[in-house]
């Protein structure tokens, strides 16, 4: 291609041989111009089909190269390894639905898109409730909201049920926050349990969640400390000694030993009036599966959880 190049311009450049054969006709007699200057033209016309036809001739077997060079035979083995690898996220939530399908639990979905009633209302945080201030609310302008828990899945379930209930309700969730420990998407699994009056208490959720958190972490501590949920009544946060320190104190649990993983509690019976149940007792919990996704695998950052950086997903094959 360099060579043909190289010709074409010695032919047809600005200082090329047709150039300077054009320059002489103003040299020849008037009479001879028109012959001169058609034969010229004729064998620059030839001279250039000649050119294009080798240079179109050279580009064909250059890609006929290229492609003899790159082909492929998709019989020969290929020893790389290119398998996928479980999302954590999608591991951390399969891990926990194994637990409680364990002990019989009913998986129970519901709509993304919820009404004020089954997301506030109906679990005991009505308008004007300071409370709605700690959810970071996606509203739509029919007074519609994308969820911000699964507990509304617990209302329909018990709109839709009569007790004995024994339930957990996995999803995404949604909330306006972003930073290293929130992101305006991000799933949860929360629990129910309800039954007769009397056959449900405190003592049957530690039970279960010091089984759960032991299953999931191994062996850790645990602990329960008083705290507020407006559709449980009493409640709980439930901590674990954290796993990075072993309970000693690190910057990670603030020097506390201790790490928060779930909030927990007996149902309000506020919540149980809403859906038409009388005399029953129940208790509910919610856990954030990023957080646990994030402490079992020592993942620093949420947002990188959402990235899908290879380098961090290569590390799950």
């Amino acid at each position: 291609m360099e060579e043909l190049e190289a010709i074409r311009i010695e032919l047809f450049g600005k200082k090329g041989y047709f150039a300077q054969e054009f320059q002489r006709l103003k040299e020849l007699p008037a009479h001879e111009k028109p012959q001169v200057a058609k034969e010229l033209n004729k064998a620059k016309e030839e001279l250039y089909r000649l050119i294009q036809a080798k240079k179109d001739r050279l580009l064909a077997q250059a890609i006929e190269e290229q492609l003899r060079q790159e082909r492929i035979d998709p019989s020969l083995y290929d020893p790389t390894d290119f398998k996928g690898a479980r999302h954590p996220v999608s591991w951390t939530m399969e891990r926990i639905v194994e637990y409680f399908l364990s002990l019989n639990y009913a998986i129970e979905t519901g709509p993304l898109v919820e009404e004020d009633f089954y997301n506030f209302e109906a679990l005991n945080l009505p308008k004007h409730h300071p409370a709605r201030a700690m959810q970071d609310t996606f509203y739509f302008r029919d007074g519609k909201l994308l969820r911000t828990h699964t507990s509304p899945v617990q209302i329909r379930t018990m709109e839709r049920q009569k007790p004995p209930i024994r339930m957990i309700s996995p999803g995404p969730v949604f909330r306006r926050d972003y930073d290293l420990t929130h992101t305006p998407m991000f799933h949860q699994v929360e629990g129910l349990m309800v039954d007769a009056k009397g056959k449900v208490n405190f003592a049957n959720l530690k039970w279960i969640l010091h089984d759960f958190l032991h299953f999931m972490f191994g062996e850790v501590e645990v602990r329960f400390r008083p705290s507020f949920f407006p559709f449980t009544e009493p409640s709980a946060e439930v901590d674990i000694s954290c796993i990075f320190c072993q309970g000693e104190g690190c910057r990670v649990c603030s020097q506390t030993g201790w790490l928060e993983v779930l909030g927990c509690g007996m149902v309000d019976p506020n919540v149980f009036e809403a859906v038409g149940y009388e005399d029953v007792s129940g208790f509910a919990f919610g856990l954030g599966v990023e957080r646990f996704a994030m402490l079992i695998h020592k993942i620093p950052d949420l947002r990188i959880l959402f990235e899908g950086d290879l380098r961090l997903l290569e590390q799950f094959r």
